[in-house]
């Protein structure tokens, strides 16, 4: 019963309401930029922390602390998982619709369209990393400068990898100092975010045999409780009612926690 409730505590602030709703709503085509960045979130009336504050001290006060500690490790572990894989979908969602307004900006400069002139009408209706992108591109051709983002930039923009935008910044000084034309070095940028967008997709496919077995490997020590209690040897009563066995939870949560986090770093080093 200790075990279930203190999971059922993990599961509840997992699930706690965030920040989603505003974000999908930014992401619909219909919507216009402006309308975007006055989306917000609305605030919940407690925080997420004083919730959680308030859910451990129950359940150590009426179970102990051990499990409880063990039971937020793994939320803990599988927390770092969704959160890694979520970072990992929105940069390539970035790099995707940075990619199509780079696209648009090339097919007006080629109709005969200003550089700074196309780009704004481009940044207009594009997502918010590729506006504040496209608008620093701009305001560096009317100026004749250095691409630069404004420091108030959003963190959509920081979704961006520096990379990218140091390509940005290259093809730029290139087009600038050589005289190179900016559609040419645009498309080329284009078309190495594309083959990137690409590379990101096949292999986070690849990776999914490698996550699940990550995943079955950090069950089996759940399996091999409920097997022990299938033979009677009683492993929840000794990790649940014993000092040794709450130290024992403690160090087996950590270090599937500690597993979880390796694993996800090293899949996300190969997809991006």
């Amino acid at each position: 019963m200790l075990t279930w409730s203190a999971l059922a505590a993990g599961c509840a602030l997992l699930c706690w309401p965030g920040r989603t709703a505003a974000s999908r709503l930014r992401a619909l085509p219909g919507v216009s930029t402006r309308t975007r960045r006055n989306l917000r979130a609305p605030r919940s009336s407690a925080p997420a922390w004083l919730a959680a504050v308030a859910a451990f001290g129950t359940c150590a006060a009426l179970f102990g602390p051990g499990p409880v500690l063990a039971v937020g490790l793994l939320g803990i572990a599988a927390w770092l998982a969704r959160r890694s894989r979520a970072r990992l979908r929105t940069c390539t969602g970035a790099l995707a619709a940075l990619a199509e307004s780079l696209r648009a900006v090339v097919a007006e400069l080629r109709a005969g369209t200003h550089p700074a002139v196309a780009a704004e009408s481009v940044a207009t209706d594009a997502a918010e990393a590729p506006a504040a992108v496209l608008q620093a591109l701009a305001g560096a051709v009317r100026m004749g400068g250095e691409f630069v983002l404004p420091a108030e930039a959003g963190p959509a923009v920081r979704r961006i990898p520096a990379e990218v935008l140091g390509q940005l910044r290259a093809a730029w000084e290139l087009a600038r100092r050589h005289g190179v034309p900016v559609a040419e070095v645009l498309d080329a940028v284009r078309r190495d975010l594309d083959a990137a967008v690409r590379f990101a997709g096949q292999a986070e496919a690849r990776m999914a045999g490698p996550r699940a077995g990550a995943a079955v490997l950090a069950a089996l020590p759940a399996c091999g409780i409920l097997l022990g209690e299938a033979m009677g040897a009683g492993p929840l009563h000794v990790l649940t009612a014993t000092p040794l066995g709450h130290l024992l939870s403690i160090a087996g949560a950590g270090l599937i926690c500690l597993g979880m986090a390796w694993t996800t770093r090293m899949t996300g080093r190969v997809v991006l």
